[in-house]
Formats: structure tokens, sequence, C-alpha cells
């Protein structure tokens, strides 16, 4: 086809269930809806071993979402990675762990749940078995608390345990115990360097030991639930612990540190922090001299970090290489939170463009505030400049990240999910108008579910609180998504292919830009 294909991506809309905490089927959306009874339509699965993840128990998240669109293939991801090399102990048989287990205190940082889209507590506590079996006499542990890819209020969950875990080495005569932490979304786990102060705070009490302190980190958590009804883990303010009245985990020269999240777009500026000797976006005058390892090589193409004990996915022969090739112009844009997604991850973990000829990036910058104060995020914004790159003529491939739905989604907030989900329906619509202009055909689809559910479930159950409010849920979602083709000129239909997930996009899009997708690419979702 000589006409230009758009891809747009309506992150964390999935197809939930209807119910009334559906804030994509509750939400007023004439533009979808419509699409939906006039346009070839289907589900895909975005979840699971559809995207490279160990089981179908696992929530699908942007970054394998993106790169299952990008590579059209599914590639094992960071968590099956990690879980393989834990297992077989290819992990421990380096001389980066070597490394690490060799320095005068061993710090293990990152996001203690069982959310599987960042990092997995069971990953942290193999470390620690391995640990001990080499015979580390010090660590500690720097909690990140999660609430976002789990229950919003369930820190404790995890935190309670390994306290005890550390208590119990202690009585083996192991100096072993948690040394400060924070919410996810308070400290150190910011992207796309949209807020470095935030990066500053985690530095600051992670490595310098400030912040308000506390005996444990049990105590500091229930203290900031106890303070504030509404704050959830994602929120939490910075904590130390302390023995004897002063911070326990301040890093010192010599010391090594292990941040033990396997995903990327959150790790690379607390690694950039910690281990890059020119590092420059706030003071570290102050960092000790330290051995710093990621669990995964965070950035491929800058090489972030320098050391880490699993190797990432080779995801190669991407759909942006075979546009390059076959001289097609591109166009991709997001806002800050998700412009990653559209560039970084869709074109398999690679920095930078694949042409700079033929590729034009914008990146539309995000407001800092938390997302459910301002529901419609920049979604106007990344659709203006949709609207304007097709009325130039110039691009074969337009795609771009609607992040309302997730990033309002994560939230728990009904209401504002509702209203985000409207904002992104009101672009879709604009966007309905400029593919008819430009004879454009345009995919609608998610990277994986999230507005779709906004309480906790289980057993066919609401779960509530104590005062029998229902329990909101922060998480991404197991629900398929859409996948929507509108064409004005009528002339592209589906083509069966059964148990499709949102990898068959990428030979779905190269067919629809006129180049032959690779053999070993998933079928097509459009017929010849």
């Amino acid at each position: 086809m000589a006409r230009p294909v758009v891809l747009c991506i309506l992150d964390g809309v999935g197809r939930g269930s209807g119910g009334d905490d559906d804030a994509v089927a509750t939400a007023r959306t004439p533009v979808l809806d419509g699409l939906m009874a006039t346009c070839p339509w289907r589900e895909l699965r975005a979840h699971g071993t559809a995207v490279g993840l160990p089981s179908d128990d696992d929530m699908g998240n942007s970054e394998v979402g993106h790169n299952a669109m990008g590579a059209g293939r599914v590639f094992d991801q960071g968590a099956k990675l990690v879980d393989r090399a834990l297992a077989d102990g290819s992990a421990f048989d380096t001389d980066v762990w070597r490394q690490l287990v060799g320095g005068k205190t061993l710090h293990l940082l990152g996001l203690v749940s069982d959310g599987n889209v960042h990092s997995h507590v069971d990953h942290l506590h193999a470390l620690l078995d391995r640990a001990e079996a080499d015979g580390v006499g010090r660590v500690r542990v720097h909690v990140l608390t999660d609430g976002r890819d789990v229950a919003a209020r369930s820190a404790l969950t995890w935190v309670e345990p390994l306290e005890a875990r550390l208590a119990e080495a202690r009585e083996r005569g192991l100096d072993w115990r948690v040394g400060s932490g924070g919410g996810r979304m308070r400290i150190t786990m910011d992207r796309y360097e949209a807020d470095w102060a935030m990066v500053e705070r985690g530095y600051r009490c992670h490595v310098l030991g400030e912040g308000p302190r506390h005996a444990s980190a049990a105590e500091a958590i229930q203290a900031a639930y106890d303070a504030d009804p509404e704050v959830d883990d994602q929120y939490l303010p910075a904590f130390v612990v302390t023995v004897d009245g002063e911070p326990c985990g301040r890093m010192a020269d010599g010391d090594t540190v292990l941040l033990f999240n396997f995903r990327g777009d959150r790790a690379l500026e607390i690694s950039r922090a910690l281990g890059d000797p020119d590092f420059a976006a706030f003071d570290v005058a102050s960092r000790p001299s330290l051995f710093f390892a990621g669990m995964m090589e965070y950035d491929g193409d800058l090489h972030i970090p320098t050391h880490y004990l699993v190797p990432p996915p080779a995801i190669d022969s991407v759909v942006g290489e075979h546009l390059a090739a076959a001289g097609k112009r591109t166009f991709a844009t997001s806002e800050t939170q998700k412009f990653g997604h559209v560039t970084f991850f869709f074109n398999g973990n690679r920095s930078g463009r694949i042409d700079e000829e033929l590729e034009t990036y914008l990146e539309i910058p995000s407001d800092l505030a938390t997302p459910d104060t301002r529901p419609w995020m920049k979604a106007a914004e990344v659709t203006d400049a949709v609207i304007d790159a097709l009325q130039t003529g110039r691009y074969d491939h337009v795609r771009l990240n609607l992040a309302n739905g997730d990033m309002v989604g994560h939230t728990g907030n009904l209401e504002a999910a509702r209203i985000a989900v409207e904002a992104v329906d009101l672009c879709v619509g604009r966007l309905v108008r400029a593919a008819r202009r430009a004879n454009a055909v345009l995919l609608v689809t998610a990277d994986h579910g999230n507005a779709d559910e906004m309480v906790q479930h289980k057993g066919g159950k609401v779960l509530r609180d104590a005062e029998g409010r229902p329990l909101p849920k922060t998480s991404h979602t197991l629900n398929p998504v859409p996948f929507i083709v509108y064409d004005p000129a009528g002339e592209v239909q589906l083509a069966d292919v059964p148990d499709a997930g949102i990898a068959n996009i990428g030979a779905t899009l190269l067919a629809l830009c006129g180049v032959t997708p690779p053999a070993d690419y998933l079928p097509s979702l459009v017929k010849p």
C-alpha cells in the first residue's frame, strides 16, 4: 500500500468485564464504540507468554508490550531471563557476582513486591540465599515500596517477612538489615529524566542515610499509613533505618551495590547516579567509591550499567529496521512518560534512531503533577503532533502512544480514569478525521490493560476495606486489548489468525506499509 499507516497505542486501555469498576467500559467513548460498530476489529493477548513473560499469570507491561509490537515476535523477557539465570546459577557464575560479594557491605536496592513488572521479591530472596552461601557477612537491603503493580497498601506483605528473615540471619551472626526505603513514585524510580529531584531524594536516602529515622522498615511504613490514611505505597516518604540512633545503611568506600530490578526504564537514572563517573544531573560529590551493578543491562546502546548479572534479550530484525531498509519514513511521538516506549522499546531496546534521515522522533514534555489531578495529560498535544505530521504528507508510518489509561489507571482513582479514557476517545476521533483526510490506515490498539479494572477482585467478589469501600486496583490487568482497523477506503480486512497477540502487530504494520514481513515474524492480522 502506498498510503500512510498510523499505529495508535492506547496505553492501559484493555477489554475488561464491563462492570462498574471498568473505567474503559463506563466512560463515554462514542468514537471507540463507533469504530468497533463499523470497522474490522478483534481482541489480542497482551500479557504472559504472549509477550515473553514466564506464565499467563503475569501481567503485561509497556516495556514488553512495545518490544513485542516492534519485534513482530515474542522474545523471552526480563522476568523470565532472570528466573532462569537465578535458578540455574548462571547469574552467580560471573565475575560481576564475585565482585559484588567481595566488598565490605553488599547493598541490594530494588522494588520489593511480587508484581513481576520491574522486579520480583523471589529474586531478592534468591540473592540473599546465595549471598549467605558465599559467606557475605554484611548486607543492607534498600526497599522501594510498590503499590502500583500490586495492591495499593500491600508493602508489609513483603517487608515484614523480609525483616524477619534478616533478623534470623543476625541470630546466626550475620550483620544483615534493611537500610532505607520509600515509595517508588516518591524516590529513586523516575524515568525519561522527567523528575531528577525524585532520583536525588532516593540517592540521598540510600547512599547518605538522609531521611526520617525509624527502628525498622515496617515501623516506617506503618507510620506513613497512620500519618496519611490516603497515601499508598508508591508515594510513601523516604525513610532510613537506625541502629543505636544512627542510620545503618549508609554506603561507604569499598561497598558494592546491586540494583535488582530487571526492567530498564525506571532503573536507568539511579544507575547513572550510582555508577557513572561523569554523572552531573545533581551533586554526587559525596558519592563513595562503589562497585555498582544492575540485574540486567538497562540500555544496550549506552551500556548502562557497565556491570550486570543477566544479559538482556537480544532483539534483532525489528520493524523499524525493515521500514528504514525499504526507504520508508517514520514519525514517532508521545509525551515523556511513554516516549521511550514508542522509540527505545519499540526499536528492540535501542537508543537513538535507526536511520537519522528517515525517522523523526518528537517528545512532548509530561506534566509533573500526579496524573489523576490532570487525567487528560498531554493527549491533545501528542495528537496535534500526529495530525501535523500527517498533513505534511511526508511519512509512511506514524506511531504514537496516548499514556492516559495507564498512568491514571495506576493511581487507583476510578473517576479520574474515566476522564482519562474520555480524553483519549476525543483524541482518537481527531485521528480518525486526520486519517480520512490523509487517506491513511489507522490501527488502534493497546500494549496492556489497566484502566479496565479499577478495583480489586478475588473469587468473583470485590475486595473491600474495613469501612466497606472497594479496594482500588493500581496494577495492570490480564485482560486482552482491542485491535481496530480504520481504513477510509474500506479495503483492509482482518485475516483469520487464531490466538493472536500484540506481537502480530509487527508483521501487520510492515504489510500495510508495503514491506514483506520476515519469515520468522508472527502472521499479519490483515489479509494480503
